[in-house]
């Protein structure tokens, strides 16, 4: 009986992964630049995948929700700093309030995400404790275009280990982006 239950499961894990990319609408590519306190500066790039799910029309807007996978670099210009450079890597899935129809569509955004650092310790008195972090942003923005190609936004991201380990400094972000939708 257990035999005939693996390739059961397998067949419809399979036709779960399938629908879902089945139902992708789109994947983008997304560039963004910010600062924090402390002179830090970050760059970023993102992978971006809107499955095109929409609910609760409100007056001309709708909510959706986008899958964001980012790698950042991070240049501390803090003197002295024990690691010049940090990487980071993460996850975020990001719900949007946009307007439904028009060659601008103007949005509001907020997400939360996961990340993890290359490097803990920002300057020797100034450490993250941890690699695992929280990344939450809240923004705004517009995607644009005859085919919706184009989008630019800015974005408010705080990243910390919300309290998992001490210290737990956190970091603030202001981040400008653009992103183009294939």
């Amino acid at each position: 009986m257990r035999k005939t239950r693996l390739p059961l499961a397998v067949l419809i894990a399979g036709m779960c992964v399938g629908s879902t990319a089945a139902h992708a609408d789109q994947w983008g590519i997304q560039f963004a630049g910010g600062v924090a306190d402390h002179d830090v500066r970050k760059a970023d790039l993102g992978v971006v995948w809107d499955p095109g799910w929409q609910w609760w029309n409100i007056g001309g807007y709708h909510f959706t929700v986008v899958g964001e996978g980012h790698v950042a670099y991070w240049d501390i210009r803090e003197k002295p700093s024990a690691n010049a450079n940090i990487w980071e890597f993460g996850f975020t899935p990001v719900f949007r309030f946009i307007r439904n129809s028009g060659y601008i569509r103007p949005f509001v955004e907020a997400g939360v995400g996961v990340r993890l650092l290359s490097h803990v310790d920002e300057t020797p008195d100034r450490s993250f404790s941890s690699s695992f972090q929280f990344a939450d942003m809240v923004g705004v923005g517009a995607q644009f275009g005859e085919h919706q190609n184009y989008q630019a936004g800015l974005r408010f991201q705080h990243l910390s280990n919300a309290g998992l380990k001490h210290p737990n400094p956190g970091i603030n972000f202001s981040q400008i982006y653009v992103q183009y939708n294939f």
